[in-house]
């Protein structure tokens, strides 16, 4: 008995899995709306009044990112999404959680951030649609550079010094934003742009000492250019958290394009020669440095550093933490508490353990983001990712490391969690676009059209 059999070529695509993105979303929500209940039972004995229409509101704004995400990049990452949800949920419990200390300024911060959360979602949503191809961004590597510095030069003649520094831009019946938080994005399609041209040239080496391969004279013109003008931002703007940030991107990708691990000692000696310099005349970078390395030293008004103080909350706090509501982070002082210093209260309210929870959601979203990197079918694509997973791990680094007296405190906000508009706004811009390479790389390739000649010739068995 015989047989016969008519096939065609069929591809095996990645399922889309915007189910388990559904369902993890959920899970996020839940959790954001059961802390915030906690908390406001350890605050006043009952919970919030406003918690219903903190949970609806929360699950509609995910729930529209989801919808927008499921119709528009099928394919993307299940898990980024739900991460910064959970991470922009807890971060808005927490403030409001500090906005009942009667000694923390502004008392209204929560609405404030939900505000703008819900703007960074539209952007969000925004860049998913209009966005239809990440490889669009290519054209305009050097309009992108254009862009990169004039965001940056912005606060130099429309800012206003705030606690020290220069990176705030006011407006008008809005409130201040901070157009470096912008910057990066725009730099790493600028850096992915022309890295992606350049890579093969600045992969050269000229010759070897003490086991590297030093790059050629002519090639270090980018990499001390980047650093000039990280450095200029740091003395003009007094702006060292932002200023680390761009150099570190920079090097970083740079690594990534040519696999040369010299570019990764240049870079660290020119990043600790150009803090050092402007630290030994600048007096608000001195300032940071010297709290950093003498925090118990006291103070004009008679008391420690924040960051001893940052260090007795996270003591305070143990291994499992006093609880939501039940810490003291309002001895840390000022509006630093909801922004600078978020993490002291999660370290305090939370213990070692909620506070190494915090830390492997952001790592967990890094690695995703790296994870896309790998992915992407294209040399653009995958800088890009790189770039953006880089810039996102080096600003955790650096809030964390700071606030942790790692290294000297830097004044910039913990993603999605701490207090800042501008933050929020484009870290979920950010996460967009890696979504839109991750629903370019996990997209099945279409099916081909089946042939009548190769149908005639397959050979069947009985």
């Amino acid at each position: 008995m015989s047989s016969t059999a008519n096939t065609t070529v069929a591809s095996v695509g990645t399922p889309s899995r915007r189910n388990t993105e559904l369902v993890m979303l959920g899970f996020a929500v839940l959790v954001t709306v059961l802390a915030y209940a906690n908390t406001g039972l350890a605050l006043d004995g009952s919970l919030p009044a406003g918690m219903v229409a903190y949970g609806l509101g929360l699950a509609g704004i995910a729930g529209a990112a989801h919808l927008v995400v499921r119709r528009w990049a099928p394919y993307a990452d299940p898990l980024m999404l739900p991460l910064c949800t959970l991470l922009n949920g807890l971060g808005l419990v927490l403030i409001w959680r500090l906005d009942h200390e009667p000694r923390l300024q502004p008392a209204n911060a929560a609405p404030s951030q939900l505000m703008w959360s819900a703007l960074g979602v539209a952007l969000f949503l925004g860049v998913l649609i209009f966005l239809r191809d990440h490889r669009v961004l290519q054209r305009y590597t050097y309009i992108s550079m254009v862009v990169a510095f004039v965001l940056l030069l912005l606060p130099l003649f429309f800012g206003a010094d705030t606690n020290g520094a220069r990176i705030w831009v006011r407006i008008p019946g809005v409130g201040t934003l901070q157009p470096g938080e912008f910057a990066k994005i725009v730099i790493a399609i600028f850096f992915a742009g022309y890295l992606m041209v350049k890579r093969d040239a600045l992969a050269l080496a000229s010759r070897r000492f003490l086991g590297m391969y030093l790059p050629r004279g002519r090639d270090l013109g980018p990499i001390l250019v980047v650093w000039a003008v990280s450095l200029m931002i740091l003395v003009l703007e007094t702006d060292l958290g932002m200023s680390l940030l761009f150099f570190g991107m920079f090097v970083v990708m740079l690594y990534v394009a040519t696999e040369r691990t010299s570019w990764i000692v240049f870079g660290l000696l020119l990043s600790v020669g150009g803090a050092v310099f402007v630290a030994s005349f600048n007096y608000h970078v001195g300032q940071r440095v010297h709290n950093w390395l003498n925090p118990l030293e006291l103070g004009a008004n008679g008391g420690v550093t924040e960051t001893a103080q940052a260090m007795y909350a996270f003591g305070s706090g143990g291994l499992l933490g006093s609880g939501l509501g039940e810490g003291y982070s309002r001895l840390i002082g000022g509006i630093a508490t909801k922004s600078d210093y978020i993490l002291a209260t999660v370290g305090e309210e939370l213990g070692l353990v909620g506070l190494m929870a915090v830390l492997l959601v952001y790592a967990l979203l890094i690695q995703r983001g790296l994870r896309t990197a790998l992915a992407a079918r294209d040399p653009f694509g995958k800088l890009l990712a790189v770039g953006l997973s880089g810039v996102f791990a080096l600003q955790v680094f650096v809030v964390a490391g700071g606030v942790t007296g790692l290294i000297p405190l830097t004044g910039m906000t913990m993603p999605f969690m701490a207090q800042g508009g501008s933050s929020v706004i484009a870290n979920w811009a950010l996460v967009a676009i890696l979504l839109r390479i991750s629903d370019t790389a996990r997209r099945p390739a279409p099916v081909p059209a089946s042939s009548t000649d190769a149908e005639q010739t397959q050979v069947v068995r009985a």
